[in-house]
């Protein structure tokens, strides 16, 4: 069945924009803005479903988040108007392409009173409280989910999708997605996410802090151990899995009336749950009166106090394991007798308490550290559960290996050390293919091979089988290698069929490490190619190797290529040359011809005569000729 609804957010400001043109059309064809509004309640007529989605109008409002907090609750706590089955598996989706506004959020726009979480639907399905108080909280939605059994998946844009993802982590059940911008993938994304949900189940309960509860399953694994999960996943319809709850009560809780404790273990998302009427034994009849062991001023208590199953409990002016000491004093009315002498374990030292305590009429009180796990006990507080040794920072090595006990470790069976830090066995220290403990070569210490170092080579490895200065197998499978992967080498394939028959590995790259115990072998053959190969032995003791798929070859050289290039180098070359000897001869040229005629438009001739000319006649006046 198919439900449809729609939110913007509170309709006062600065959510919305209150002018008054703007509460009727925020925008161009846009709805007036409301809260929420469940437009068609759930029903199997998809065409009506159809319709009602096509029909919502758009809205819009002023600030970035919306009020989908508002229209979450409403959806979940309205059972009634949106139609949700008693019976059924409910899935809400949430499309949005922003954020969201939370408690705490409605104080600005004047709504200070806190969510109820009651539904507050009209008759037309409309929020009527959307102005009247505060969103939700992500706790108060999470608290609604688990209530009535929800799955919420967020389809949102991938805008927010990473906001969404960490709302996720705080809301039981639910899963997010990413919306395409036109929301044409919105089918495929719920039936994605709602495959994800049918095909797991997972195991919730809500006992509080008292109690754990511990779920055990084999899931789909019918043959296999128990494993502790609370979670089976790769579920198809109709597969049945089985969960084993262990209860255990970690503290009695103080108020006498919370050890009746009922709770329920429920798988997420679905609406069935088993109820535990837990019941836990917190108190003793011998602290009851009328019971033997149940006295008023006991002579036991000094008087002064009621012994209750063999402890007195003394009155608020005594105090002591027997009520013999006063509030005011630390020392018995009627004896001399130092108390103090009782918090120390012998005279040869001064310090009470083991320096850890405070003296209280003879009997020590230990210091409270600030971890509430780490504990300090004994008559004279010389005992914790903390100064132990360590190994890799932990405690006696871990809970799995010992206990701290009066600051020494006491080991778990199969552990040993100081610190639990060593198996209590050699069986780690023996090869899978069996044999001598560290193959003959070393020594088992802590469950570790310590190699030994001799005349003949120096091993290491896990199981001290390695011997990089030793002479290896390397070479013994080197041919059969060779012929088997590369189809080269000196045998041929006759021989490669008949010598070479163990198991053999093609893979993409092969590494030389030291933590596979495997023996790193590589050559060069005929073709100056590497080829590299590991060797290494299964279970059984055979030898197993993986061979490289393909063979390091040096790039091939282009003979002619390289003499044309040459040829061709040289000849470009000799150009070259010539043109910067043609360059150079011209440049030059230029330059003294230009300083030639330079210099002869600078030379300036003076007019002159041979002076050893004569002309051919010679011209004399008569000076006493008067031009007759």
């Amino acid at each position: 069945r198919l439900g449809f609804g729609s939110f913007v957010d509170k309709v006062v400001m600065p959510y919305v924009s209150t002018v008054p043109n703007k509460l009727k059309e925020p925008c161009d064809k846009c709805e007036a803005p409301y809260g929420f509004r469940n437009r068609m309640t759930l029903t199997t007529d998809t065409a009506k479903f159809n319709g009602e989605v096509h029909k919502a109008a758009v809205s819009g409002n002023l600030d970035a988040p919306e009020g989908g907090f508002d229209a979450i609750m409403q959806a979940i706590v309205c059972r009634d108007q949106i139609g949700w089955r008693d019976k059924a598996r409910r899935l809400l989706v949430f499309s949005t392409d922003a954020g969201f506004h939370y408690a705490g959020d409605g104080k600005l726009g004047g709504i200070v009173k806190p969510n109820d979480g009651l539904c507050h639907l009209d008759g037309e399905g409309t929020y009527t409280h959307s102005t009247l108080q505060d969103y939700p909280s992500i706790s108060q939605i999470n608290q609604k989910v688990k209530q009535n059994a929800i799955n919420v998946i967020f389809a949102v844009t991938k805008e927010q999708i990473n906001v969404y993802k960490r709302l996720g982590e705080h809301i039981e059940g639910s899963t997010s997605g990413t919306l395409t911008g036109d929301s044409s993938n919105v089918v495929d994304l719920v039936q994605e996410q709602y495959n994800k949900i049918k095909s797991s189940v997972e195991m919730k309960d809500t006992a509080n802090s008292a109690v754990k509860v511990t779920y055990y399953s084999k899931c789909l694994d019918e043959n296999g151990p128990l494993k502790q999960t609370n979670k089976c996943d790769g579920l198809r319809v109709g597969t049945v899995v089985t969960f084993q709850a262990e209860i255990e009560v970690k503290t009695c809780p103080k108020d006498p009336k919370e050890w009746n404790h009922v709770f329920q273990i429920y798988p997420v998302g679905i609406n069935e749950s088993l109820t535990v009427d837990l019941e836990m034994l917190c108190s003793c009849p011998c602290e009851r009166p009328g019971n033997p062991w149940y006295k008023e001023f006991a002579p036991e208590c000094s008087g002064f106090g009621t012994y209750k199953c063999g402890v007195c409990e003394c009155d608020s002016s005594h105090f002591g394991r027997k009520c013999e000491c006063g509030s005011d004093n630390t020392r018995q009315p009627d004896k001399d007798i130092d108390l103090t002498a009782g918090c120390r374990p012998d005279n040869t030292t001064v310090i009470d308490c083991s320096g850890r305590g405070t003296c209280v009429c003879g009997q020590c009180d230990c210091d409270t550290r600030s971890n509430p796990e780490e504990k300090i006990s004994g008559p004279f507080c010389e005992c914790d559960n903390f100064s132990c040794d360590r190994h890799d920072g932990l405690l006696c090595s871990g809970p799995d290996h010992g206990e701290c006990v009066c600051g020494k470790c006491v080991c778990v069976s199969g552990w040993t050390g100081s610190a639990c830090d060593c198996r209590a066995t050699n069986d780690t220290c023996i090869p899978p293919e069996g044999g001598e403990i560290c193959s003959g070569r070393g020594v088992c210490e802590c469950g570790m091979c310590k190699c030994n170092q001799d005349d003949k080579g120096h091993y290491s490895g896990r199981y001290c089988n390695k011997c990089p200065t030793c002479p290896g197998r390397c070479k013994e499978f080197k041919e059969c290698v060779q012929c088997m992967v590369y189809k080269t080498g000196s045998l041929t394939p006759e021989e490669c069929a008949a010598n070479c028959t163990f198991e053999l590995t093609v893979v993409d790259v092969v590494e030389d490490r030291e933590d596979l115990d495997e023996n790193f072998c590589a050559y060069y053959d005929e073709d100056d190619c590497r080829f590299a190969y590991v060797y290494s032995y299964d279970e059984k003791g055979k030898i197993v190797i993986k061979a490289q798929k393909e063979r390091e070859c040096p790039p091939q050289v282009y003979v002619l290529g390289i003499v044309l290039g040459v040829i061709g180098a040289i000849v470009l070359i000799g150009l070259a040359l010539l043109l910067l000897w043609k360059l150079v001869t011209t440049i030059h040229d230029r330059r003294e011809f230009a300083k030639f005629e330079k210099e002869r438009s600078m030379a300036k001739w003076d007019t002159g005569e041979n002076p050893i000319y004569k002309q051919a006649t010679s011209t004399f006046k008569n000076p006493t000729y008067a031009g007759k």
